[in-house]
């Protein structure tokens, strides 16, 4: 990995150094032009290259633009990188790059058709959290996290590069590698991300291009073969070190593989109009400005050498520098100019209809494949025609979906009159599922839906927003025709004293059939074909208040599910020596037809006194049928640090921060279906949570590189803790770990 690091930093290096030399200027109308590379005049004058970057996600439907925040701040960089989340949120097996689950039920995504990427939605990202760019000089970002060594270390490479054609065109490329070796036997998880986009921002046409491509491979130990080894370490006559305790499993993997492609593109009619420019585009006007003098005094002198020259005499340059500096000073001099605008304005075309078109095409193919599986560990084997016999495993199922989107939109803010906007559309959705069956060796499976919805909108202004969609499936399979989806959400923000506050409400109904996976499943040891499921009906609604000033924010959230789909496992526990064998595992999809009502309550606090900073985050949640959906009653996070400055130039977080939660029986993880399920035997149930895991960390920033080192679980103990977050998959203990995010603007 390190050498591989090396190899990709030093071709970013020679990359970026490439570009720049071709990329370096800016003409009067915003456009990237070449620069002169035989440009000898030491003494004209240098000018800065502008270095702003717009960064914006689109909405996957429409393709709506929302300006969002460059990633640059060294706030919080040194959690960016777990698998838990930025505030320890989520339950995972251990490892970085693992399957997880968010133990606050409402933050929680509805999961995608494809149930087995749904664990791994934090390497996998959505179109609406991607940022696409618009750059005034080309950019690189560089970012490394690393822990452990060869044998046992986790490693995250990132890297971003972007450029801009023009002040219209915008393109880019990202990868993310991400190997965790792991501390734990046979749970190494290696995940390979590849992403190209682009975006052209004209008048009336405006397009955005994403294509990516994930390939995921996660080693599966089935836990430890007894927790005792964590939570009883003394019971033991030798000392175990992390990779020595026995797992389940071995030769166990879980692969995913998809593919993504999204376009979205609109063409507008509407007028144009003068508005301000804003300071960055007038940084790079008055760039280009004295770019283009420049590029005229040059040529300028190249035309008198030349002329000198041409009747055999010779230039003197001194002699032609004074001259230009005497016409400089003379009275009248520039006279003859055309006087610079510095009224700095610039025409803006309004939109007032769009059209809209929006194509999206996922492939995914996952397989979990054994070589070898114990004696008795599955209670159930179906005939299928694997590849594989005997001991052996291999489970594949693919899907692809084709999904187009036409809409209309009649956009707010053309007149005074246009408070809000309109839009109509109609989706299309082809979906193919491939299956291994019994009698043929695969089986197909095809389903088309017909979508029609609309929305109503208003994002303009500084009081008062709001966003309601609605779509209804018209035409497809029966299980799907008449499904139901309405969001909404609406803040309001006025000033009270001296303070700013929003109060902000947001809710849901969704009346839904379970996906093609809780239906339909076919493997070697999980088999179901849910024919008469119902449809799961989720409503919610949530209140929101803040307070700008004292960084107060409070949320509360009830939600109502009936008909609610999940996963069920059991297994029957074997001692047998050190070790309390799981065998005689199940999995299967479970319907509630009862209603279960969540309340939920999270207080998000910040305070500063002096250099001393102290932030929390506390929610408290109840379900009213913990039996099916398990929580936490209370989660925590708080974070605590020193902020100051060494030499007036290095920022720097000097701090500790904590995640906790109660304990509860959480969901467990079956590898076989690579996703978190409910305990259901009572005689083998087991509760995780009261523990708290400390982190002892210095952030850094500067200039253009953050950094940071870590001591993650600072308070493990070798005399034993119950620190799992998953059962049965204990978390790593005391570690060092660093990162470095380092941008290059060219």
């Amino acid at each position: 990995m390190k050498r591989l690091t090396t190899i990709v930093l030093l071709l970013m290096a020679m990359l970026t150094e490439g570009i720049a030399q071709d990329y370096n200027s800016i003409d009067p109308e915003g456009n990237i032009r070449t620069a002169n590379r035989n440009r000898t005049d030491s003494t004209s004058k240098k000018t800065e290259i502008p270095r702003g970057i717009k960064v914006w996600t689109v909405d996957p439907r429409f393709g709506d633009i929302t300006p969002a925040e460059l990633d640059t701040v060294s706030y919080m960089f040194m959690n960016k990188t777990f698998t838990t989340g930025l505030f320890g949120q989520y339950n995972t097996t251990g490892n970085l790059g693992a399957p997880r689950q968010n133990r606050i039920f409402t933050d929680r995504d509805e999961g995608d058709e494809f149930i087995f990427t749904n664990p791994f939605h934090h390497f996998i990202k959505p179109v609406e959290e991607f940022h696409f760019t618009n750059t005034y000089s080309p950019i690189t970002n560089l970012t490394f996290n690393s822990c452990g060594n060869r044998t046992n270390g986790e490693d995250d490479f990132k890297a971003l590069f972007a450029i801009n054609a023009g002040k219209r065109i915008g393109f880019g490329f990202k990868f993310d590698y991400l190997y965790g070796r792991g501390y734990y036997q046979e749970n190494s998880a290696a995940l390979f991300n590849s992403t190209i986009y682009g975006s052209y921002l004209g008048d009336r046409y405006q397009a955005h291009l994403l294509v990516s491509h994930n390939h995921m491979k996660q080693a599966e130990n089935g836990g430890i073969t007894s927790d005792d080894y964590i939570t009883h370490p003394e019971s033991y006559d030798d000392d175990y070190m992390e990779s020595e305790i026995p797992t389940m499993l071995a030769s166990n993997w879980n692969r995913n593989d998809n593919l993504h492609l999204f376009f979205t593109h609109r063409y507008s009619v509407g007028f144009n109009r003068k508005v301000p420019m804003t300071e960055e585009e007038i940084k790079a006007r008055k760039f280009a400005i004295e770019s283009q003098k420049d590029n005229d005094a040059q040529k300028a002198k190249e035309k008198a050498r030349k002329e000198a020259e041409k009747d055999g005499g010779t230039f003197d340059e001194m002699e032609y520098e004074r001259q230009q500096q005497l016409a400089a000073s003379a009275p009248n001099a520039g006279s003859d100019v055309a006087p610079v605008d510095t009224t700095w304005m610039k025409d803006e075309y309004v939109p007032v209809t769009s059209f809209i078109h929006t194509l999206n095409f996922d492939h995914y193919r996952r397989v979990y494949q054994s070589y070898y599986t114990p004696r008795d560990y599955y209670a159930d084997t179906y005939n299928t025609l694997s590849k594989l016999s005997g001991d052996s495993i291999y489970d594949e199922t693919k899907h692809y979906e084709l999904r187009n989107t036409l809409g209309v939109a009649l956009l707010e803010g053309f007149n005074k009159y246009a408070k809000a906007g309109l839009k109509a559309f109609v989706t299309h959705r082809f979906m193919h599922f491939t299956l291994p069956d019994s009698t043929t060796r695969y089986k197909s499976y095809n389903d088309n839906e017909l979508y029609v919805g609309g929305q109503i909108s208003k994002t303009e202004g500084n009081t008062l927003h709001y966003n309601i969609t609605g779509e209804v499936d018209v035409a497809g399979i029966k299980e799907r025709i008449g499904d139901v989806n309405i969001d909404g959400e609406a803040d309001l923000n006025f000033r009270l004293l001296s303070d700013t506050i929003q109060l902000a409400a947001s809710g849901f109904f969704h009346l839904n059939a379970p996906s093609f996976y809780l239906e339909h499943f076919h493997a070697k040891h999980f088999w179901w074909d849910n024919e008469d499921m119902k449809k799961t009906t989720h409503t919610r609604i949530q209140g929101m208040f803040s307070l700008k000033r004292t960084r107060t924010n409070l949320r509360v959230a009830v939600d109502n599910i009936s008909n609610y789909t999940y996963f069920g496992t059991s297994y029957q526990v074997t001692n047998s020596g050190d070790n309390a064998y799981r065998l005689q595992n199940t999995a299967t999809v479970r319907q509630c037809s009862g209603n279960i009502s969540i309340l939920t309550a999270t207080l998000d606090q910040k305070l500063t006194f002096g250099i001393a900073n102290l932030e929390a985050q506390l929610t408290y949640q109840k379900s009213s049928k913990a039996d099916i959906i398990p929580l936490p009653d209370f989660n925590a996070y708080v974070n605590l640090f020193l902020r100051f400055k060494i030499a007036h130039v290095l920022d720097c977080d000097l701090g500790l921060d904590a995640r906790y939660f109660t304990k509860y029986n959480a969901p467990d993880y079956v590898p076989g279906i690579g996703q978190y399920a409910v305990q259901e035997n009572p005689d083998s149930r087991v509760e995780v949570g009261n523990y708290p895991i400390v982190n002892l960390y210095a952030n850094f920033f500067l200039k253009h590189t953050r950094f940071f080192a870590m001591l993650s679980h600072v308070n493990h103990s070798g005399d034993g803790g119950n620190y799992f977050l998953t059962p049965h998959y204990p978390i790593n203990e005391r570690i060092f770990r660093f990162g470095l995010s380092w941008n290059f603007f060219n």
